[in-house]
């Protein structure tokens, strides 16, 4: 048996776009001189460490599909996963990588999975709700504390069970990653408590648990295209919106919003999936290959994740950005107000698998 120790993949062309836009993003030119300007920093691409895995003696190309973009924690995953799968397969798996929705949206993506025609993506657990409607408690608000419960929680038999609900419809679900806990930011005022909402208009995502979640905090939520957004803040037509800290500053969302609330209301995971005509194709040690390299991806990803995180908001508060850190007092005045909403989709989502996940934080 072989075993694959390699640090980086063959450098491709797509490794040499990927490096000059890194640089480009690193700095500004102004007057013909190149300025230099912070840049995130991701922790390193792993070592790709494993058998290579048994095959059938036949090629493979493999399309994998997100909707996020190449600057973010969710392609840097993908990378590693492109590593390891070519490495693993002795080349007889070839990976091809698409961003920012360039193969269609998370709901357009997984339909292509299920007619065969794309083989992976993997989508926020927001658009699948209508497919899979226990996948409505990820939209629910502080139901994951930390980041460490929400990694007990997916990691474990909970997520395991999530992972088998998915794996149906023609699609085949082998892990997570993280997209991470939403924030909320405004042009009015500093938001530390429900009063400060009343009457704010919040952009959300046409999203029912969302919408509720804003209604019952006093808020009024405007459902918009993320497309129209950054028109709509600067124009006044919503006051606010909520993102993970890396959409709202490579949104630019910082240069229209001058408050924002470390609220981490609602955490979002990544679900990948395989599309099963195209798992059926592979021999059990490729389908094993795709497991691990899945799984391997979402540690990874995740890892890079929270290092973008933290650097992010530092970043916004240099430039100038007023950041509200809630105390846990104040978290739990928001947990107490938003009651409600598990009230009203206790039933709808499954009040057993609403109390696993709440009995793993306790």
């Amino acid at each position: 048996m072989t075993t694959i120790t390699t640090s980086v993949a063959p450098f491709t062309r797509r490794r040499l776009g990927a490096a000059i836009a890194a640089l480009t993003i690193g700095s500004l030119t102004l007057g013909g001189v190149a300025t230099a300007q912070a840049a995130s920093e991701m922790p390193p691409i792993p070592e790709v460490d494993g058998p290579v895995a048994e095959g059938d003696g036949n090629d493979y190309t493999l399309k994998f599909s997100i909707g996020t973009t190449q600057s973010g924690a969710q392609y840097r995953g993908l990378e590693y996963f492109e590593d390891i799968v070519e490495a693993r397969s002795d080349g007889h798996i070839q990976v091809e990588l698409f961003h920012s929705a360039q193969l269609g949206d998370d709901l357009q993506a997984v339909s292509a999975l299920q007619s065969g025609t794309l083989e992976m993506t993997a989508p926020s657990t927001s658009p699948l709700v209508n497919m899979f409607p226990e996948f409505a408690v990820f939209d629910l608000p502080f139901l994951f504390p930390t980041p460490e419960v929400a990694d007990e929680v997916l990691d474990g038999e909970i997520g395991d069970r999530m992972l088998e609900t998915a794996s149906t419809n023609g699609l085949k679900a082998l892990g997570w990653a993280e997209n991470g806990y939403r924030q909320l930011t405004n042009s009015q005022n500093a938001v530390a408590s429900p009063e400060d909402l009343d009457g704010l208009k919040v952009r959300t995502m046409q999203n029912p648990i969302h919408l509720d979640i804003w209604k019952t905090l006093g808020a009024n939520p405007t459902p918009m295209s993320f497309a129209e957004l950054f028109t709509a803040l600067e124009q006044g037509v919503v006051d606010g919106q909520e993102n993970p800290w890396i959409t709202i500053q490579s949104s630019k969302f910082n240069e229209v919003q001058d408050y924002a609330t470390e609220s981490n209301h609602v955490y979002t995971p990544f679900i990948t999936l395989v599309s099963e005509r195209f798992w059926s194709r592979l021999p059990e040690g490729y389908q094993d290959l795709l497991s691990d390299a899945a799984k391997q991806m979402g540690d990874y990803q995740r890892e890079v994740s929270r290092t973008l995180n933290d650097q992010i908001k530092q970043e916004l508060m240099d430039e100038g950005m007023n950041i509200t850190e809630l105390t846990p007092e104040q978290v739990a005045t928001f947990q107490q107000t938003l009651s409600p909403v598990y009230d009203e989709w206790r039933e709808k989502i499954g009040g057993e698998l609403i109390d696993d996940i709440r009995a793993v934080s306790q």
